[in-house]
């Protein structure tokens, strides 16, 4: 039966109720980060996806939080508020719990406190905090703070509901690549998500969306809101083309569809995938079915980085530079090249040795190399889904 190309008509307005019937982890008990696969079903809902797509979830914030932020306004929570830039009103903890982001203070933060505390020294401090030529303290101070955190260091501000909840913005969905082809998978989508936990000022932090999925959601029982989002990241209309993958880290999720998708149609281009991780024995996600792959020649090649294996930290770039010849061998014949992951740090130094590899395999200027470059990504092959 083909696959449906529209993605179906659910929404950030108007999202599907579901919910999550796998939640099992991909790295070990051992490793640094808690990565996990996560299913959610779409039996019976009419919401169709393609590879490449993303799914966005709908998240809300943590009881504790939510808890601690109502102690310190000295409110009850059921006062009732109205949602900034809007006219719909509800009690305050549903607000807070459902409805606002509650991390990201901001400069405007600390100005109104200052006006709303009853203490001198609290005062004094804002002030400080706020004086000329302190811009980067401040950035840094408001970096490791969340709302409940100011309301921790000033307890003499007084804000009422209102005045508080004007201060915040709304909650948003998370978007994450769907890791699942809807060929093999209709009825369900599958996520690859790395769970948000670490300390900042002296406090423990939690991925708001991560660790709703991870810890606060029942299999099978606890509503979930989702909903499809269509992606520019598509693969390449002929099946013959041979297809290069880049993807560390959860960067992975959109490959696993494709490869998925290739499988399933019989695709008869070559795929290459460049993955890494930190430690191979504990952090190769899907290895079994990557390596089943590529005793089946489904995975003409997979490229490793595990960077913390050795003593030389080693990443997917320095994979590719290692592969140089072959991969501009691939990109001369035609095929189409992939990335996926962290646009700060190793989009850009992927991008840098595609630049360096096409110069010097190619023979061209640094100029010329660079024409190439956009020449791909105007052709649409070479494509990011960068976050």
């Amino acid at each position: 039966m083909p696959v449906s190309s529209r993605v179906s008509h659910f929404s950030k307005d108007q999202p599907l109720f579901t919910h999550v019937v796998e939640n099992r982890p991909l790295s070990t008990p051992e490793s640094e980060k808690d990565t996990r696969h996560f299913v959610i079903t779409l039996a019976g809902s009419g919401l169709t996806y393609q590879a490449g797509d993303s799914l966005g979830v709908v998240p809300t914030n943590r009881e504790a939080e939510v808890d601690e932020l109502i102690e310190r306004l000295q409110t009850t929570g059921g006062e009732a508020i109205r949602l900034p830039r809007g006219t719909e009103t509800l009690p305050l903890r549903e607000a807070l719990q459902r409805r606002l982001a509650l991390a990201g203070p901001t400069r405007r933060t600390l100005e109104v406190l200052l006006n709303r505390t009853t203490v001198p020294a609290e005062r004094s401090r804002i002030e400080s905090l706020l004086s000329p030529g302190t811009d980067e303290l401040l950035e840094r101070y408001l970096e490791e703070r969340h709302f409940v955190d100011l309301l921790a260091d000033f307890p003499g501000v007084r804000l009422a509901p209102q005045e508080f909840v004007d201060l915040l913005r709304r909650l948003t969905p998370r978007l994450y690549s769907i890791a699942s082809s809807p060929r093999l998978h209709p009825d369900e989508v599958h996520l690859t998500i790395s769970v948000v936990r670490y300390t900042a000022n002296e406090r423990e932090r939690h991925g708001v969306c991560s660790t709703y999925l991870a810890d606060r959601v029942a299999l099978g029982e606890t509503p979930v809101m989702v909903f499809p989002v269509e992606s520019h990241f598509r693969l390449p209309e002929d099946p013959a083309r041979d297809v290069i993958m880049i993807g560390p880290g959860t960067g992975i999720a959109p490959f696993r569809a494709f490869l998925q998708e290739r499988a399933a149609t019989v695709a008869s281009g070559r795929n290459w995938l460049f993955f890494g991780e930190q430690r191979r024995a504990h952090d190769f996600l899907y290895e079994n079915e990557l390596e089943a792959w590529r005793a089946s020649g489904h995975l003409a090649r997979l490229d490793l980085a595990f960077s913390r294996d050795q003593e030389e930290r080693i990443y997917v770039q320095h994979r590719m530079r290692e592969s140089a010849a072959e991969l501009w061998r691939w990109l001369a014949a035609g095929a189409c090249l992939y990335v996926c992951g962290d646009a700060k740090r190793m989009a850009k130094d992927v991008e840098a040795a595609l630049h360096q590899i096409v110069s010097a395999q190619g023979g061209l200027s640094p100029e010329a190399a660079a024409d190439f470059v956009k020449q791909l990504k105007k052709d649409k092959r070479y494509q990011r889904d960068v976050y």
